[in-house]
């Protein structure tokens, strides 16, 4: 097979469909265990805030493990490492399934997280190598990947409903393994036309005039952002289920409404995307980091349907924040050095969202409740306000930096 030809493998890319549903699978997987911690803990004997802490080296390798997956990609071929997620994720998920205690649950989800690490810094690298409309592609490309968020918690629910948590691992691991052999089979060949090499910003250097300062803008930015995209997307299942008792108490219902919120939320991106393909990603980077500010902290004073209506608005700006890093990026750094910048802004972003985990845990032990959580988490949004306005003006992004 031509795939594992190294040379010319680095000519191979996936398009654009593979890569969208690659990322929807990868969030997906991911937040299996967000929907089935408390029947799993049920299960083992265990408090939803004692079994949340098994997830945390599924969720730390999320992160931990994308430098390695840039490293291998830019050293040998993005086509080949990409090849190796779809059934690493679908053998953790199988090893969830198999799992008898908390500890070997832990250690699956760990090979989830190691495997699904993969996709975002070598995935999103190859969507990002064609700049071409790029703001607008990468919207879509997060709607796809807000929509595996918003499927977990719903497929989950359900088939806990008619099933046990078990079998949610199960389906997902028989659905990537299907993925991932029609993957092998649908790489093609990069095109970047002459056009886009002849307007490229990089011919003298890899990076353009002000990279350093963006790339601490962009830190801040991912640790807050990572982190308030991390905890929102695993505790509101669980949220869901403790503060809209008065719409349902039905772990299927409070899964769908969930899922709902997500599936709406995500289409953000695609407006996001097209605004930073219009204006400065700055001022649109500010504007999210304020909705988030603003409606994170109502939401903790509501319940039933006004918490749903407001954390469904919130959710909207927290989502719609995630393909402006990605973009703010191609301006910046050169295609040859993305997937190992994108690799180290993952390791942040992803670690940070870790951290909710074992957090929260200690936080819901010491007596806080979800609405003090919720406003932690609105300070913290602020954050993404400050590392906007961090950014460059227009004129400094356009010009580069000497050899």
């Amino acid at each position: 097979m031509r795939l594992f030809d190294l040379k010319y493998s680095r000519k191979l890319s996936l398009p654009d469909r593979f890569i969208n549903l690659g990322h929807f699978l990868d969030h997906f997987i991911m937040l299996i265990f967000a929907k089935s911690a408390f029947d799993a803990g049920r299960d083992f004997g265990l408090t939803y805030d004692q079994i949340i802490v098994y997830g945390t080296l599924g969720m730390f390798l999320f992160g931990a493990a994308s430098p390695l997956a840039g490293w291998l990609a830019d050293k040998y071929s993005r086509s080949i490492i990409i090849t190796f997620y779809p059934f690493g994720i679908s053998l953790g998920s199988f090893l969830c399934f198999l799992s008898t205690s908390p500890i070997m649950l832990g250690i699956s989800l760990g090979v989830i997280g190691f495997f699904a690490a993969i996709f975002h810094p070598v995935g999103i690298a190859m969507l990002i190598k064609n700049t071409d409309k790029v703001g607008f592609r990468l919207g879509v490309n997060g709607v796809w990947g807000n929509m595996g968020v918003a499927a977990a918690p719903i497929m989950t629910g359900f088939l806990i409903l008619y099933f046990d948590w078990r079998i949610g691992f199960l389906a997902p691991a028989i659905l990537c393994l299907v993925f991932g052999i029609i993957q092998l089979n649908s790489f093609i060949e990069s095109k970047i036309s002459q056009i886009q090499k002849k307007e490229s910003k990089f011919k003298n250097s890899s990076f353009a005039d002000g990279w350093k300062i963006v790339l601490v803008s962009l830190t801040m930015t991912t640790l807050a952002g990572g982190f308030v995209f991390g905890s929102l997307t695993f505790l509101i299942p669980r949220l869901f289920e403790v503060n809209l008792n008065g719409i349902s108490t039905d772990v299927a219902i409070t899964g769908v409404l969930a899922g709902l919120v997500y599936a709406v939320a995500s289409f953000s991106q695609i407006g996001v995307g097209l605004l930073i393909d219009r204006f400065p990603p700055k001022y649109v980077l500010a504007m999210m980091g304020l909705g988030q500010f603003i409606l994170i902290y109502i939401s903790s004073f509501h319940f039933d349907y006004l918490l749903l209506f407001v954390m469904l608005m919130a959710m909207l700006f927290v989502f719609g924040q995630v393909p402006i890093t990605d973009a703010i990026l191609v301006r910046y750094i050169d295609d040859k050095w993305r997937a190992r910048v994108l690799s180290v802004k993952f390791l942040i972003n992803l670690c940070a969202g870790a951290s909710v985990l074992p957090l929260t845990s200690i936080f819901l032990k010491s007596g806080f409740t979800f609405s003090d959580l919720l406003k932690i988490l609105s300070i913290l949004a602020v954050f993404v306000i400050f590392s906007a306005l961090m950014l460059p003006g227009e004129k400094k992004q356009i010009k580069l930096k000497p050899t």
